[in-house]
């Protein structure tokens, strides 16, 4: 079969998905995460939602289940080429394995170029840099996958530079953060996330990068606050649900009822934000599709056989990371965040959709202009970034 009735299938069927989001989210969607929901103090637990329910497996590796990389460049109107030597960064714990092989099938089921170690395009070192790599986990594995997936359907052009720390606490992985830029990242996508603490602004020097766009997932159990989301250095990156339509447009978003968001109790208000209701930093600032039920197509065999569908803030933050790096035009701004506040009209203002009680406030109820769980909207194009 050539590759074009293979890149036809599946964006028919992942538009399939799409369209039938909301009956699915009715008629049993069902999710696991994959990883721990409660970390320790000090740690973090990674932000992917895995489809567990029958409709998210696909039998036909010509046309996997989710969404396709076709389908998120439609959506955001994003564009087919750029992000040549630009380097996303995706930092995570553990190691996965099976990564660049796992990378190789997604790549080439949807026609992408090949990005590999030999082709200079794919890199995978641990926290400091080196080779020796971590411990393996099959669930922080599944976040590494789906990451470097959204990258690649993203900025199929971009280099990936995978950062695998020793473990999930936020010492390491802030680590692996640094270690990121120190080797190049222009763009470093955090998909992880825990509880708020007064100990969380003892961490923030990890993700201040002057010049360096910084997103973090902002979490998946609805209205309240993570770190380093809560950070005023990074990009908080809030979550939608994805649907096709007939508006000009193509394409439908609501708030995602599983995106964090909310008023920081640490963290000290940026001076681009101007919300009312928060005195402190505001979370989120952008958002992007993280709903399981429009979830994205994903490849990962280390403890899994192949393709799923994912959710969770874990699909908006490293979609956004890659949006920044097609935009390349962050370099001389010293947090790349508050170039969304000056640039609203480059964005899908998502105006409907709640992800749980708080009195009804922007803060988490989707309203025209700013709101906490969707921010100030998904891309639309680059110009916002």
């Amino acid at each position: 079969m050539k590759i074009t009735s293979l890149l036809a299938a599946a964006a028919m069927a992942a538009t399939a998905l799409a369209m039938s989001g909301t009956a699915m989210a009715q008629t049993g969607v069902t999710t696991v995460h994959s990883c721990a929901t409660k970390p320790a103090p000090g740690y973090a637990a990674c932000t992917a939602l895995r489809r567990t329910d029958s409709a998210a497996r696909s039998f036909s590796p010509a046309a996997p289940s989710g969404l396709s990389p076709a389908n998120l460049q439609s959506a955001y109107k994003l564009p087919t080429a750029g992000g040549s030597g630009q380097t996303v960064a995706i930092v995570d714990a553990y190691d996965d394995p099976n990564a660049e092989k796992d990378l190789a099938t997604y790549r080439s089921t949807y026609g992408l170029p090949a990005c590999t170690t030999a082709n200079g395009c794919f890199k995978k070192v641990n926290q400091t840099g080196g080779t020796s790599y971590p411990t393996g986990d099959t669930g922080w594995s599944e976040e590494i996958s789906l990451d470097i997936d959204m990258v690649s359907a993203v900025c199929p052009s971009c280099h990936i530079l995978l950062v695998e720390a020793t473990s999930p606490s936020y010492a390491n992985l802030g680590t692996a953060v640094n270690t990121a830029v120190r080797l190049g990242a222009t763009a470093v996508s955090n998909s992880y996330g825990g509880g708020e603490s007064s100990a969380e602004t003892s961490y923030d020097s990890y993700y201040n990068h002057p010049g360096v766009a910084i997103t973090v997932s902002s979490g998946d159990s609805g209205y309240g606050v993570e770190y380093p989301a809560a950070s005023r250095y990074v990009t908080a990156v809030g979550g939608t649900s994805l649907r096709t339509s007939s508006t000009t447009r193509g394409w439908t978003e609501t708030a995602w009822n599983g995106a964090g968001s909310g008023c920081s109790a640490y963290e000290a208000k940026p001076s681009w934000q101007h919300d009312t209701s928060c005195t402190r930093r505001t979370v989120a600032d952008v958002s992007a599709v993280a709903d399981p039920a429009t979830g994205v197509a994903v490849y990962d065999t280390y403890g899994e056989s192949g393709w799923l569908v994912f959710g969770g803030t874990s699909v908006a933050s490293p979609i956004v990371a890659a949006v920044y790096a097609l935009a390349g035009n962050f370099s001389g701004t010293s947090v790349p965040a508050s170039l969304a506040y000056s640039h609203t009209s480059s964005l899908f203002d998502v105006t409907s959709g709640s992800n749980g009680s708080c009195g009804g406030t922007y803060l988490c109820t989707a309203k025209t202009g700013y709101d906490g769980p969707t921010g100030l909207g998904s891309p639309n194009g680059t110009g916002a970034f």
